[in-house]
């Protein structure tokens, strides 16, 4: 109906307003979003299509820097040692935050405030400190090596971040350090929550500790899980302080992530344009593994 008799349609409070106030309260953030992100990130890609030292005049050339990605044997290597990282910072930390969120929750401790202190302390520390604190740790002659020896475990001893075999395994360990009290300390929150009628009508039917787990705690912390998950994925994916402070990439091309070879291409071979190719790529890549684990996590 039209007319001087139509009515107004009631805005989001209830009176009347025109459609596009709303919008012109969110301009200042949208644009903010835009300036400090949207326009990098555009320009970022921007970059990936061309061949440029960051000084010079620069060359058009396309896909080529993503056609270099994938056939580049290093850079293919460097995406997968991201991903083998992802065990070490989200699903190893999951596991143990469960089990640990699990106990502290349940049992009436004393001071459970100072152990979520204690076990959320790595998360506090920038990770540099904690990369120079732990490639002490993994020294020849530091102190993990040392209790080795002391153990009689000698044989097991190694330069932990000079292996071709362990090294890997021994940075991604550095990030399970870390992650596990974030993911605990959010277990435990979403675990407090659960009602304790739940469990007390559990065990009058009979379930025991497991089946409680699996019954009543595991899925009324799926939210926490989720959000759990998708900071360390991240975590994993975009690391670069952890492994240019404990290796550089190596030894050889050992340990090299996307996000150190960013900083190599861009910083050390003048390759600008295939750093920022890189970097997209590792964008989407974060983007969609963590829409997967959101969609996972919001399905009922």
């Amino acid at each position: 109906m039209t007319g001087r008799g139509a009515r107004r349609r009631p805005g989001p409070s209830g009176g009347s307003g025109p459609r596009w106030l709303p919008y012109a309260f969110l301009a200042p953030a949208l644009l903010l979003y835009g300036g400090f992100l949207l326009f990098p990130l555009g320009r970022a890609v921007q970059f990936s299509f061309f061949e440029w030292d960051g000084l010079g005049a620069s060359t058009f050339v396309g896909f080529d820097n993503y056609i270099e990605i994938a056939r580049n044997g290093q850079l293919r290597d460097a995406f997968a040692h991201a991903l083998v990282l992802i065990v070490f910072f989200a699903i190893i930390p999951l596991a143990i935050g469960l089990v640990l969120a699990a106990i502290l929750t349940r049992s009436n401790v004393r001071g459970l405030g100072f152990f979520r202190t204690v076990i959320f302390l790595p998360q506090v520390i920038a990770m540099v400190v904690v990369a120079v604190t732990w490639r002490q740790i993994y020294a020849p002659d530091g102190p993990l090596n040392q209790f080795l020896r002391a153990i009689g475990l000698g044989g097991l001893t190694r330069a932990w971040l000079g292996d071709y075999t362990w090294t890997l395994p021994a940075v991604g360990l550095i990030g399970t350090w870390v992650s596990t009290g974030l993911v605990t300390v959010l277990l435990m929150a979403g675990m407090s929550r659960v009602p304790r009628e739940l469990y007390e009508a559990a065990r009058l039917d009979g379930a025991g500790a497991a089946r409680e787990f699996f019954a009543i705690t595991l899925p009324s912390v799926r939210g926490e899980i989720t959000v759990a998950l998708t900071l360390t994925i991240v975590a994993a994916l975009k690391t670069f302080d952890l492994v240019y402070v404990t290796t550089r990439g190596g030894p050889g091309t050992s340990t090299t992530v996307p996000s150190y070879e960013v900083y190599r291409r861009a910083f050390e071979l003048g390759e600008v344009g295939a750093a920022a190719a890189v970097g997209v790529v590792l964008t989407v890549i974060v983007f969609a593994i963590n829409a997967v684990v959101n969609m996972i996590g919001e399905k009922r």
